[in-house]
């Protein structure tokens, strides 16, 4: 049987469907094995899959994850989505931009609402990047 390739915008839907499961691992499978995620509010970058299924794991939440995408944009390999994301006591709009190649997500760069100081839990699993400055 011949491997299709899918459409950006049906990856990065995929990628939203699997992460609604809070099956971190079954949605690490929509991520390239050279997969980056930059955070550029607390100046963190995650490298790899391991390391994004880490975090996610371990995320302090109050109870699973439910993720709402409220948008989604594409432009070539390029995709754009706003969701909004809960654990049932928090809740935050998250703005990310997936870079697809092939059948996975190669890049995010994903801004949340506010800046924020990185948790010094999740350290062993990110990698120091500029932060961006507090508006004015």
């Amino acid at each position: 049987m011949e491997n299709k390739t899918m459409e950006p915008k049906a990856v990065v839907e995929a990628y939203w469907q699997a992460m609604q499961s809070n099956d971190f691992v079954k949605a690490s499978r929509w991520l390239s094995d050279d997969f980056l995620c930059d955070w550029p509010q607390s100046g963190e970058r995650i490298e790899g899959r391991a390391n994004f299924v880490e975090i996610n794991r371990r995320y302090p939440a109050a109870g699973p994850w439910n993720f709402d995408v409220v948008r989604l944009l594409e432009q070539g390999r390029e995709v754009v989505t706003e969701v909004v994301i809960t654990d049932g006591e928090v809740e935050a709009r998250a703005i990310t931009f997936h870079t697809v190649r092939g059948n996975t997500i190669c890049h995010q760069t994903e801004f949340w609402p506010d800046l924020y100081e990185a948790p010094h839990w999740r350290r062993h699993w990110v990698t120091a990047i500029p932060r961006e400055s507090q508006p004015a």
